[in-house]
């Protein structure tokens, strides 16, 4: 039978439970134990597919095509394991499914409420993910702080799962603030005694509390805590602002963490092999150089929004022996007059995946001075799409060229269903829906989700980086690239180097005649991790650190400028 562990987080939000956890299960299973992890969500919001960047950051999306959490990114990239859509729910989905079964008369007439129902099913879901993945262990971490009214349900439910399974089978660990309070020179503890206070409310006692702090937390710190919070000194876990999250799962080793959680649930410590994580923080901290990566987005101002392909690139630069320093540029603010002095300098042009026109106009001007001007580029999803309308406007002479998702004849024609009024107005739609999903209302029933495969073709960039000619990304998307136009594009010179199974998608375009530029309809940056980075990102900062150097080897070829000869002292001068 699996254990389990729980996270809760108090004090305040965004502590940083989720690397918490993440590191915990990088070094559970860095001793041997089979891991998996999961993240409630106490919103009731059924999932974050429809949820803005800008409040909730980048939505994560599963093999099996779950859109979850962003934490579910930083447990794949810790833990090494795809998750499944079992490592997120929310209490929409809970209630969601309570509410259509009391519909269909699942309940007989009885009175539906939190106590049992709701917490029965959280249980359930509990249960559930254990079964499937086999694992040894699962971390489950509750989202939100304690003390938030709809939090309320998760905290009972995990009270009375560990109730209800043997002594040692399950334990918490509580995440807190410990401040520090400059005026008086000292972190201050009593924020924690009043979260940890305020679990204990609710039937809940940590097994162990991990302060998080800008300052360091001493022994004797950490024994206050422990004796107003009724745990051992060692059962208080210091976890201290680190330069990466990587560094985090080192330093709760170094205070033996994992090996006292092992403890508690009666698991033998087996040596750990943290040897892949060591050298990945070596080849990171002796990074030679840097190379300047222009992410051009709409969601700049909250990094989050693109927090994976963020993760990815730093990844390859440290694969690479370079810090990738990504420089977020707003694709809304970008135009062909200033494209040139917004992007000139860096080493190489990304543009991410995305939904809506709002700085569609932007991103096919970067790609277009990506394309012109040799400057390695890795188009995205969203990315794809505006470099094949880029080059079907300024190769192919489709002027106009866009995607039916912006076209306003396009969304006119949207609201009575008429595709043939479309086609009169003549704006070259070179990404739309496919037929089959013309006439489907319910968006979401035409989105493709989750992992498809992709067939690469031999001698183009794309299958140089996989070194394969089957792969398979992870897609979030409705809009395809419209077949009608894939002669013209390809006579011009665009090379469409994969393609799905039947040959009835395109999956990944490129340029020959280009120093490396490819794009991709998945999302690569999903699958990248900090000791395996991706194939395309990997050759896509390869190519950029080749740019940079290149500039570099030139200008240093430059004769320096000669200084104007001065005159002789008393010689005349015009």
């Amino acid at each position: 039978m699996a254990k389990h562990i729980f996270v809760t987080g108090g004090v305040v939000s965004s502590l940083g439970k989720g690397i918490t956890a993440a590191s915990l299960g990088h070094l559970l299973k860095a001793r041997g134990y089979k891991v998996t992890m999961q993240k409630m969500d106490p919103y009731l919001n059924v999932d974050p597919g429809t949820m803005s960047p800008f409040q909730h950051g980048e939505v994560f999306v599963t093999d099996d095509g779950h859109e979850g959490d962003l934490d579910l990114g930083h447990y794949e990239r810790f833990i090494d394991e795809n998750l499944t859509r079992e490592s997120n729910f929310t209490q929409g989905s809970i209630y969601q499914t309570l509410i259509a079964q009391e519909r269909r008369g699942d309940f007989l007439g009885g009175t539906v409420q939190v106590i049992p129902h709701v917490t029965e099913a959280i249980k359930t879901r509990l249960h559930r993910i254990a079964e499937q993945s086999g694992a040894d262990i699962v971390i489950s971490e509750i989202g939100g702080t304690i003390g938030d009214i709809e939090g309320l349900p998760f905290i009972e439910a995990a009270r009375q799962f560990k109730k209800e399974l043997p002594d040692g089978d399950a334990l918490f660990v509580h995440v807190t603030l410990v401040p520090y309070i400059a005026a008086a020179h000292e972190v201050k503890t009593k924020p924690t005694q009043h979260s940890v206070k305020e679990l204990r409310s609710l039937g809940v006692q940590p097994d162990f509390i991990v302060c998080r702090s800008d300052h360091g937390i001493d022994e004797k710190v950490r024994e206050k805590i422990a004796l107003f919070c009724d745990v051992a000194p060692g059962e208080v876990v210091s976890c201290v602002d680190a330069p990466s999250i990587y560094e985090v799962p080192l330093s709760l080793y170094r205070q033996g963490f994992d090996a006292r959680v092992l403890a508690k649930l009666s698991l033998p410590a087996m040596p750990a092999n943290l040897a892949p994580l060591r050298s990945f923080l070596e080849a990171k901290e002796h990074a030679q150089g840097t190379v300047d990566i222009a992410v051009v987005g709409k969601y700049v101002s909250l990094p989050d929004a693109y927090l994976s392909v963020i993760e990815a690139l730093g990844h390859a630069g440290v694969f690479h022996g370079r810090q990738a320093c990504v420089h977020l540029i707003d694709g809304e603010e970008l135009s062909g007059a200033n494209v040139a002095e917004a992007l000139d300098g860096m080493d190489g042009i990304l543009i991410p995946g995305g939904f809506g026109q709002r700085a569609f106009e932007g991103k096919i001007a970067a790609a277009r001075f990506a394309r012109e001007n040799d400057v390695p580029f890795l188009g995205i999803c969203l990315g794809l799409q505006a470099a094949v309308c880029e080059f079907a406007r300024n190769v192919c002479g489709l002027e106009g060229a866009t995607s039916a998702e912006f076209a306003d004849e396009a969304a006119a024609c949207a609201a009575d269903g008429d595709r043939a009024r479309r086609a009169a107005a003549n704006v070259p739609l070179l990404i739309d829906l496919m037929p089959e999903q013309a006439d489907v209302e319910d968006k979401g029933g035409t989105m493709r989700l989750g992992a498809y495969p992709c067939k690469v073709a031999p001698g183009t960039r794309a299958f140089a980086a996989y070194g394969s000619e089957l792969v398979y990304e992870r897609h979030r998307h409705r809009y395809e690239v419209n077949n009608v136009y894939r002669d013209a594009l390809t006579k011009a010179g665009l090379v469409i180097s994969g393609l799905s199974p039947d040959e009835r998608l395109v999956e990944m375009i490129e340029l020959p005649d280009h120093p490396w530029f490819v794009a991709s309809q998945g999302h690569p940056e999903f699958k990248s991790r900090p000791t395996r980075p991706h194939p395309l990102f990997r050759d896509f900062v390869g190519a950029a650190i080749a740019r940079a150097e290149g500039a570099a080897a030139l200008a240093d070829e430059q004769p320096a400028e000669q200084p104007a000869e001065q005159p002789a002292p008393g010689s005349e001068s015009e």
